[in-house]
């Protein structure tokens, strides 16, 4: 098992890193700590002192930036010992101890919520903020010492345990069906500085074993899962084994089975996983690739659980993945300027990275890229009692006092390919001490390792380089690591690619058109692709398959002191240029693409799913993805005798008999608007009713004569309904048994019928007549040596459908028609928004 280093042990010299971490003290530095303080302080009835922050930090959830920020202000402190920051933390934990109730009860909002969760009543996760609240003060003693975090973490952990004890199983169960975030890591956490039996008893109380059991088996239920809560419940299973022993080696193989699950089967190549910040099914990584993938809380949650089970395995394979991680994610995720980061990841091409504001937002992602930014050091070094371990190549120098000696790093990876160390004794050296340096999973040939500029016998173990020795004052090693490109595909699309060279996960830049962006839950903001943006690369004379085979030749490097590479063999050889993707931050930008080939099945239907993709998307009014919190609480969510559960993979927001439960949703003024609802056939034969600011829409008894499905149901709300409304109460009523919908919830527009074209024009020839929407028939004269010529068209609607000659074809791209005799005919078949309106155009093509 390995040990950690103290974060004032390392320190980095990367210039990239140095500024990260620079930018994020000063942006936790320009918070006023009184604001934070506000909704604590007004929670326990004393005179105000500052006006609580807007967005999260003024809704139910507040008080969880409070925490985040403790623990990112700890790990700082402990990086850099600044006292401006010691007296910032202590500021805010006397603050905190006027603010906490003779109960021990500490937060900025009341216990009722607590009451609603167990009630069966709407809440936007209460125990989620709390876990927030007692990890922030946990890592507030443990950098500090101060006798008032220890004192505040152990009476709010009694509050805990006396709130536990009293559940009966049943409320116990309904606890557990809402987010509660890492409550088991924080309590096991607090029990290891307490020792106190009822914390550890209320660590187990959210230790869910409907949850870890199946996972320990290997079975894969994370689907319909929300990430961001189940991956912390990991790591407090992970933790419970860390505080007590091989006793609970259970609970260590649960979370070695998750992390399996989680990054074999659900993440992408830059190590973040989810769509919509849910688990999809494994191995379907494709169909989820949207604007809305990878949230930046998973992947910091995600290297949380990596390095502890490094420490407690040596395995490679976890460093391996923070590696990858830590660079194409979390460094990735922070704008170099702002210092700002990021909430989504879209792993869909053409959307762009979105920041949050410095004091408007507050979202959960904010909270934890604090907390990021602020450990950037902590996992390039571990050790035992008889070597260093190496894990990341990244200047930097550590100071091993427990060895003796400093080790200093210079390194440029993947600018250069070679690592430096430099040996500096503290102490006389008795022992061998080893070196062990890791061999990246990326490694593209045999390393090459030096010892004072001579080659020197190893042994290579677990991927790892191992020199072991008595080490003397100005020792070096020289190590060269090869990189190389290579392409990873998804397991759900083979044809579907992205490219990395080295550790560096590439993007290609896609222009900054229309870079707006759109709310979505509560004051989140996320990218928009309301362009057309062209998705796959078309390979030119070989098969993709064989395009791939020689990427060395595929792919060409363009300047030598640069990391950017450009395209041969295809039809986005001119265009795209690829580059290092953490790099990435004010233009579109592509990381997978489609490899197709000309007029192929695959690339059709490829254009088929984007344009129902696009319409769906434009079509769309508001959508809520039922029974996540935060997307129900904007659209002001009220009921009773309603709950959330999950089933076969989908959310579920239910109501048993008499019960019911309402949204607010945004609807478009006299026009027809249509609820799109979806059902479960194992609903079939109950009753719901559904009205629309009090009048009923539907009420009907759910059947599908289709076998375990889901299914959607579209109900019609007329345009004299809604009159000039944009937004409407919308209520479900479930008179008779246990009922519910699934999945997401939409209000949309009708699709358009219009099946003409507003241009169809040829780069040479003269046409019969202007072109024109109410002529059909065309013929283009061309001189009697064309051998080709380029089709340029354009639907009156942008999602509808475009067929030449049978073969769905890309619109918003010239398409070459070839002229191999005197006479050719063209057909061209338009289909609507609606994809069933049809109108067919002939274009007759005479050399002449």
């Amino acid at each position: 098992m390995y040990q950690e280093y103290r974060m004032n042990q390392v320190s980095v010299s990367d210039p990239y890193i140095v500024n990260a971490f620079a930018k994020e003290i000063e942006y936790l530095t320009s918070y006023d700590p009184d604001r934070l303080l506000a909704g604590f302080r007004e929670n326990r009835g004393l005179p105000e002192k500052g006006e609580r922050y807007p967005g999260w930090e003024n809704t139910e959830i507040r008080g969880h930036t409070l925490g985040h920020y403790l623990s990112a202000l700890s790990q700082a402190y402990a990086s850099t010992r600044d006292d401006a920051l010691a007296l910032r933390l202590r500021y805010l934990l006397e603050e905190l101890a006027l603010c906490q109730h003779e109960s021990g009860y500490l937060s900025a909002f009341g216990e009722q919520l607590f009451d609603n969760i167990e009630n069966k009543q709407p809440a936007w996760v209460p125990w989620y903020t709390m876990h927030k609240i007692i990890a922030g003060l946990t890592a507030a003693y443990t950098a500090t010492g101060s006798k008032t975090a220890y004192t505040l973490a152990d009476k709010l952990g009694d509050w805990v345990s006396r709130r536990t004890a009293s559940w009966s199983e049943e409320v116990h169960q309904r606890v557990l069906s809402v987010e509660y975030g890492g409550m088991n890591d924080c309590l096991y956490e607090l029990y290891k500085l307490t020792g106190k039996a009822e914390h550890l008893n209320a660590a187990h109380s959210f230790d869910e074993l409907t949850l870890f059991t199946p996972v320990h088996e290997g079975k894969d239920i994370l689907k319909g899962k929300h990430a961001n809560t189940t991956i912390p419940k990991f790591l407090g299973a992970l933790n419970r084994y860390r505080t007590l022993g091989d006793s609970e080696v259970f609970y260590l193989e649960a979370a070695k089975q998750f992390w399996d699950m989680v990054v074999h089967h659900h993440s992408y190549i830059t190590g973040g996983n989810s769509e919509w910040e849910h688990f999809g099914d494994p191995d379907m990584l494709d169909r989820e690739r949207s604007n809305f993938t990878a949230e930046t809380c998973n992947t910091y949650n995600m290297l949380k659980l990596t390095r502890e089970l490094f420490k407690i395995t040596g395995d490679s394979r976890y460093a391996s993945f923070y590696e990858n991680t830590y660079l194409n994610a979390i460094v990735s995720s922070q704008h170099p300027h702002t210092g700002m980061t990021m909430y989504f990841q879209p792993m869909a091409t053409g959307y762009f990275k979105v920041y949050s504001s410095p004091f408007e937002h507050f979202w959960c992602c904010t909270g934890t890229g604090m907390e990021s930014f602020t450990k950037l050091n902590d996992s390039l070094y571990f050790h035992d009692a008889s070597s260093i371990v190496v894990n990341q190549y990244l200047s930097s120098t550590l100071n091993s006092a427990e060895h003796g000696l400093k080790l200093s790093q210079s390194a440029d990876l993947p600018y250069s390919d070679r690592v430096q160390f430099t040996v500096s004794v503290l102490q006389p050296q008795v022992h061998s001490l080893a070196l062990k340096l890791r061999l990246p999973d990326w490694l593209a040939g045999e390393p090459e390792l030096l010892l004072n500029g001579q080659p020197v016998n190893t042994e290579v173990s677990g991927n790892y380089i191992i020199l072991s020795k008595i080490w003397a004052d100005g020792d070096t090693l020289q190590l060269r690591l090869p990189m190389k490109l290579a392409s990873f595909n998804l397991p759900d699309a083979p044809q579907v690619v992205a490219f990395k060279y080295g550790p560096v996960v590439l993007s290609a830049a896609l222009g900054q058109t229309d870079l707006s962006v759109s709310a979505t839950g509560v004051a989140v903001s996320v990218p928009t692709r309301n362009l057309l943006v062209k998705d796959f690369i078309t390979t030119v004379n070989e098969a993709p398959e064989a395009w791939l085979e020689q990427l060395e030749g595929r792919m060409v490097r363009l300047e030598q002191d640069e990391l950017a590479f450009a395209l041969r063999g295809t039809d986005e050889d001119d265009r795209l240029v690829f580059t290092p993707h953490y790099k990435q931050h004010s233009e579109r930008y592509g990381i997978y693409w489609r490899l197709v080939e000309a007029d192929s099945a695959e690339l059709q239907q490829h254009i088929l799913q984007g344009k129902i993709r696009q319409r769906m998307q434009d079509a769309t009014l508001d959508s809520l993805p039922v029974g996540n919190d935060q997307y129900e609480l904007e659209h002001g969510i009220e009921g009773e005798n309603t709950s959330v559960a999950t089933w076969d993979g989908y959310n579920i927001r239910k109501a048993e008999t008499g019960g019911w439960f309402s949204y607010r949703m945004k609807v478009a003024p006299r026009t027809d608007n249509y609820l799109s609802v979806t059902y479960f056939s194992g609903n079939n034969g109950k009753e719901i009713a559904i009205y629309v600011d009090g009048e009923r829409i539907a009420s009907e008894i759910l059947y599908t004569d289709e076998a375990r499905s889901f299914y959607n149901r579209s109900y019609l709300i007329p345009a004299e309904a809604i009159g000039a409304k944009t937004e409407v109460e919308v209520k479900f009523v479930v008179p008779g048994r246990e009922n519910g919908i699934f999945d997401l919830l939409r209000m949309m527009t009708g699709y358009d019928h219009n099946a003409g074209l507003r241009q169809l024009a040829f780069s040479e020839g003269t046409l019969s007549t202007s072109f024109t929407g109410g002529v059909t028939a065309y013929t283009l004269t061309v001189p009697q040596d064309t051998r080709q010529v380029q089709l340029n068209v354009t639907p009156q609607h942008q999602n509808a459908l475009v067929y030449a000659d049978g073969i769905l074809i890309e619109d918003s791209l010239p398409r070459t028609i070839r002229l191999l005799h005197d006479y050719t005919g063209l057909k061209l078949t338009v289909k609507a928004e609606d994809h069933l309106t049809e109108q067919e155009y002939k274009v007759t093509i005479i050399k002449v």
